[in-house]
């Protein structure tokens, strides 16, 4: 496959030519060189754009994903980082899914005021000492600082 430009690597992978530029400055994507005023790239952008896209789907921070390919441009994952990832989505998910199951309890308590019910009084309670999350700031997985 040839060389593709920015607008071709926009076109194939759906990520904006401004989010190119801006990967290409955070050291996330290289160019090889320009046909006329626009970047060139090679075909194995696309690969390298899906990664990008799938670790910013699992919630992890361009200075975290840079960090997941070796100087050559090939992927480097620490596995680690991936296990410490995935233990924050399992938190997240079971305190949004004890979120979930509030919400639907107070939509169908059969109380006279939500004040009244002790379900929902324990949510309050949650909230208000940071158990459900919305008030608490996550610390980064294994110590990093955040970025």
């Amino acid at each position: 496959m040839r060389d593709l430009d920015i607008t071709e690597v926009a076109q194939r992978s759906g990520v904006p030519a401004s989010t190119l530029r801006f990967y290409e400055e955070k050291g996330l994507l290289a160019s090889i060189g320009r046909r006329g005023l626009r970047r060139l790239f090679e075909p194995s952008v696309l690969e390298r754009l899906a990664l990008i896209s799938l670790g910013r789907a699992a919630g992890f921070s361009l200075d975290e994903i840079a960090r997941m390919f070796a100087p050559d441009g090939r992927p480097r994952i620490d596995r680690q980082m991936l296990a410490a990832k995935a233990e924050d989505l399992d938190r997240t998910i079971r305190e949004l899914s004890a979120m979930r199951d509030g919400l639907r309890h107070a939509a169908a308590c059969p109380a006279p005021s939500h004040m009244e019910c002790p379900t929902f009084r324990r949510l309050l309670r949650a909230a208000t000492s940071g158990a459900t999350g919305a008030r608490r700031k996550r610390a980064p997985p294994s110590g990093r600082a955040a970025r």
